[in-house]
């Protein structure tokens, strides 16, 4: 397929990716993160990139060991080897040392080499592990897709076991996540969403493999990411699971979350002039994964905007990208989307774009046993005495009196204003009325003489 570029640049070629996960398996019937790259054709890169690589290694240096080029570009030492051969035939490297061990080799650059190195540097600073192809990567994804996962009501009451919340609402996201669909959390400000929602990649069974970085049309796209992606410790889990092909790295499967600063810049892939390669969006990181919105509504962006940029993804599963070059390739949007959102969910786009959200879900006030069990738990956390009898001033004097709900974010707030306090004054570790009244005061912004003080200050202009 070929494809314009807005910008009216010379059409260019669409980079191919497998119609079917059958078809790709027919093609590849051993995963390409499990097969040790022997050559340099094995690793599905072209010999300029791979010899680019190289060369920034080693001009980091000046001159760089075996050992040394194995452990940056995650290759093994034949595919090295044969680059590096390459490398000193065009008079760029040279052999400075070679030891008894096959290992205990050191190249040097020479002048013309430190000259091509030097410009494989401006025009892309990228030092790190050799890309796989995208369409290994695209493989990978179909084959540990999020839709072929299921979770069973056991597996929900296994991993929210110490969480407090409605039995119902449990079940309702396991039911929510076995659709693969859309989920959206809506309620209060304060009721657990946002908690809720950080601890859904906790359902998340098994582990993906994550490439450090694909390349496309020749440009570098870093996948990879430790604030994103959890490494599996290499003493989890069989040999056989672990990759062979260190390009790869078997990681849980991702949670990302993105508030209010997301920006519609942010969805699409982002180039950095200064370094010369690009960066995945957050909901291309979560591949695999769980995405969370949280905050809808908050964002620099309008709603609707937002909204729009994830209509074809939902419908067809799969998200376009733009290179500065003007290439558009395609990358499967398989990602369970969270929105977590205060607003009214009629308020935030129309019929057609609400049917394709499978699931909404309302997280609200807690029953009255649930709150004093969410009470109950932060005081013994924060080694709080004599909670049980104060409880009863707070639910009656406090929440009755102001009609404030019954929200799960207040106990440990409020409680950790009385911990504060007694650390404070020097007092005993306990919860009185008083010390839960002061609290709520300083929390709610409640005080006797707040309206009157306010009116003086009004009149006084």
């Amino acid at each position: 397929m070929i494809e314009r570029s807005e910008t009216g640049q010379a059409p260019r070629m669409l980079e191919p990716v497998p119609s079917s996960r059958a078809e790709g398996a027919r093609r590849e019937p051993t995963a390409p993160w499990h097969i040790i790259p022997r050559t340099v054709a094995e690793t599905g890169l072209d010999i300029a990139l791979l010899l680019s690589l190289l060369m920034k290694v080693a001009y980091l240096h000046r001159s760089a060991t075996l050992v040394m080029l194995m452990d940056t570009l995650k290759l093994p030492a034949m595919v090295i080897n044969e680059v590096a051969a390459y490398a000193v035939r065009e008079r760029m490297l040279e052999v400075a040392h070679r030891g008894a061990n096959d290992l205990d080799v050191r190249f040097h650059l020479t002048d013309a080499g430190y000259t091509r190195a030097a410009e494989f540097t401006a025009r892309c600073s990228y030092v790190g592990a050799a890309p796989v192809t995208l369409e290994s990567y695209v493989t990978a994804i179909e084959r540990h897709s999020i839709q072929l996962t299921a979770v069973s009501k056991a597996d929900v009451t296994g991993v929210f076991s110490k969480f407090v919340m409605p039995p119902d609402l449990l079940d309702d996201v396991g039911v929510a996540l076995n659709t693969s669909r859309a989920l959206m959390l809506y309620g209060p400000a304060g009721g657990g969403k946002t908690y809720l929602a950080q601890h859904l990649g906790m359902l998340l069974p098994g582990t993906v493999p994550v490439p450090h970085a694909i390349t496309v049309a020749g440009e570098i796209i870093q996948i990879y990411d430790p604030l994103v992606h959890v490494a599996e410790d290499d003493d989890d889990g069989p040999i056989a699971r672990r990759p062979l092909d260190r390009r790869w790295l078997m990681c849980h499967r991702p949670a990302v979350l993105s508030g209010g600063e997301l920006t519609l810049e942010m969805l699409e892939l982002r180039y950095d002039s200064a370094t010369g390669f690009y960066q995945a969006p957050p909901h291309m990181k979560a591949n695999n994964g769980i995405y969370i919105v949280d905050d809808l509504g908050r964002q620099q962006v309008g709603v609707s905007e937002l909204l729009n940029r994830w209509i074809v993804p939902l419908d067809r599963r799969v998200d376009m990208f733009s290179l500065r070059n003007g290439v558009r390739f395609s990358v499967p949007f398989d990602v369970w989307p969270v929105f977590s959102t205060n607003l009214e969910p009629g308020h935030l786009g129309d019929d057609a774009f609400l049917r394709r959200l499978g699931s909404k879900l309302y997280v609200g006030p807690l029953p009255v046993d649930l709150y004093r069990e969410v009470y109950l738990r932060a005081a013994d956390d924060l080694g709080l005495q004599n909670a049980t009898a104060a409880f009863d001033y707070l639910r009656d004097a406090l929440h009755g009196a102001s009609g404030k709900p019954l929200l799960a974010c207040i106990p440990r707030d409020l409680l950790r204003l009385v911990a504060s306090a007694v650390q404070y004054n020097g007092s005993a570790p306990e919860v009185s009325d008083e010390a839960l009244r002061r609290a709520w005061q300083i929390y709610f912004c409640t005080h006797a003489d707040f309206g009157k003080t306010d009116s003086l200050h009004a009149d006084k202009g």
